[in-house]
């Protein structure tokens, strides 16, 4: 599944993944020069507003109203920072992100020699700890 800038998305992550992923990603356009210096102000003063005393709705007029102008202010300070920042930066962190080996379990005996193979079958009853020096003194 593809984004509207091209990025593939993967459809197996959770919510808590994608945040994880999500947060990354806006450190990651924050360390990064070729991102505008005002443009990075964006999520600095959106968290500054998350933990900053005042609000525009104040939470005693309406206790759940104030909590979510506060997640509303976070979510569209990171979402237009990000959607800001240059398509071709943002493109190269998120597949720097997505960069994950994908594999399954299969046999080692299909990819490997026969020569390897029969050299570890060969040390195998050492590795088990049995004793192939049968009839011998120390």
């Amino acid at each position: 599944m593809k984004d509207k800038r091209g990025l593939i998305t993967s459809q197996n992550s959770g919510f808590f993944q994608d945040l994880i992923r999500h947060i990354k990603l806006i450190f990651r356009l924050l360390g990064d020069k070729r991102v505008n210096f005002f443009l990075k102000i964006l999520p600095v003063a959106a968290v500054i507003y998350l933990v900053a005393p005042v609000d525009l709705v104040p939470g005693l007029v309406l206790p759940m109203v104030g909590a979510l102008d506060d997640a509303a202010i976070l979510w569209l300070g990171t979402s237009l920072f990000i959607s800001l920042c240059p398509d071709d930066v943002v493109r190269e962190h998120m597949g720097a992100l997505e960069k994950v080996v994908d594999s399954g379990w299969e046999d080692a005996e299909k990819d490997v020699p026969d020569e390897i193979v029969d050299a570890q079958a060969q040390d195998a009853p050492a590795l088990l700890g049995e004793d192939k020096t049968e009839g011998r003194e120390y």
